[in-house]
């Protein structure tokens, strides 16, 4: 994975734990609220896997926004 790949990772990890903190909710409540694994959701918050399209949608799910605001990292 090329440098640019893993600071988007960085990136999309880090609002994800800001949006989840944001709700309130701890890691192991929310992962379990939106079907994915704690240990899937650790690895993606702090950048070190790629999440797939049907996670990410999970996420949003869980964290009451669109994908689209979800990946809107600017």
């Amino acid at each position: 994975m090329n440098t640019q790949n893993v600071t988007y990772l960085v990136k999309l990890g880090t609002r994800i734990k800001e949006l989840r903190e944001e709700k309130g909710v701890d890691q192991k409540s929310f992962a379990f609220d939106c079907g994915i694994g704690r240990t899937q959701l650790y690895m993606i918050e702090n950048g070190k896997t790629n999440p797939r399209l049907t996670t990410l949608l999970k996420i949003s799910e869980g964290l009451g926004i669109s994908v689209s605001e979800l990946l809107n990292l600017s």
